[in-house]
């Protein structure tokens, strides 16, 4: 912004600014309806158009009311990028021991674990069918983060684990996890904590275990601790007690992935890829006790 008016410093979308002091037009203006339609985002039109058609459920498949969405034109789309199913094909091939924990401040998540459940488990997704010889296991049961000024709290059918009888207690109940579950995370308390790292959805990370590294995934994950979706939790000593909050730009591509809708759309690998940067920087970095 200069003398008050909004000049555009790039006309390639990017989840980094372009150049230093360089904000994004949301955070000034918020959500526009028809961006792309009327005023300055008419320029990303055609990028979006681009990648509706890639998200377009095939048409020559018949319509699956859970794997695909209508979408406001009336086409079919994925409600579930396939990207993230390629993913599970790759790790498992690539022998990678692995489990999914899908984190989300909405209220869809037990459509999510139902969705996934059918396609892994029965084979009903028409573009990975082999997907139940991974033979991977979706606990559809939704589990609850609740955080409070007192710690957080877990909670999934009789399962209940929580930062006041120790924060390791937490990192070992979310490493022991296996499959594909999930949790919905606090939206309140990020709000009330003006939506910091403060209030973020809690990652306890152990830079010193060898054998179990978390690797976050979100759209809102950004270097900006004043604007993230995420709280890491580092501990400090090999199986300490103590912690601290870390930033997120020091885990980047570490343990915390902001997601880049479009190449998750356009690249059906990109998860894969994503993860694996995480994994090889994981090993250069472990800490010795």
């Amino acid at each position: 912004m200069k003398k008050g008016k909004w000049e555009w410093m790039s006309d390639s979308p990017s989840l980094l600014q372009p150049c230093t002091g360089a904000v994004t037009y949301y955070s000034q203006f918020g959500k526009v309806a028809g961006f792309t339609t009327v005023g300055p985002g008419r320029r990303f039109r055609k990028v979006l158009e681009e990648h509706l058609e890639l998200l377009r459920w095939p048409p020559d498949l018949p319509e699956d009311k859970e794997l695909s969405v209508k979408g406001e034109d009336g086409k079919l789309y994925h409600w579930i990028l396939p990207s993230f199913f390629q993913m599970l094909h790759d790790l498992t091939s690539e022998g990678v021991e692995f489990s999914v924990v899908f984190r989300t401040f909405g209220s869809d998540l037990p459509r999510v674990l139902s969705t996934v459940r059918r396609a892994v488990e029965d084979g009903s997704h028409p573009l990975f069918p082999d997907l139940p010889a991974l033979k991977l296991r979706v606990n559809v049961t939704a589990g609850r983060i609740r955080c409070s000024n007192k710690g957080a709290v877990l909670s999934r059918g009789e399962e209940r684990v929580a930062t006041g009888e120790g924060e390791r207690c937490v990192y070992q109940y979310l490493s022991a996890a296996e499959g594909l579950s999930g949790f919905q995370d606090h939206f309140d308390w990020w709000a009330r904590n003006t939506y910091s790292i403060l209030g973020g959805k809690p990652i306890w990370i152990d830079p010193f275990d060898s054998k179990v590294q978390h690797i976050f995934i979100d759209d809102n994950i950004r270097q900006n601790d004043e604007d993230t979706i995420v709280r890491p939790t580092v501990f400090l000593d090999p199986e300490g007690l103590q912690t601290r909050t870390a930033s997120t730009s020091e885990l980047y591509d570490l343990c915390l992935v902001q997601n880049d809708l479009m190449k998750a759309i356009a690249d059906p690998g990109y998860f894969t890829q994503r993860i694996l940067i995480c994994m090889e920087n994981y090993e250069g970095n472990i800490q010795k006790g």
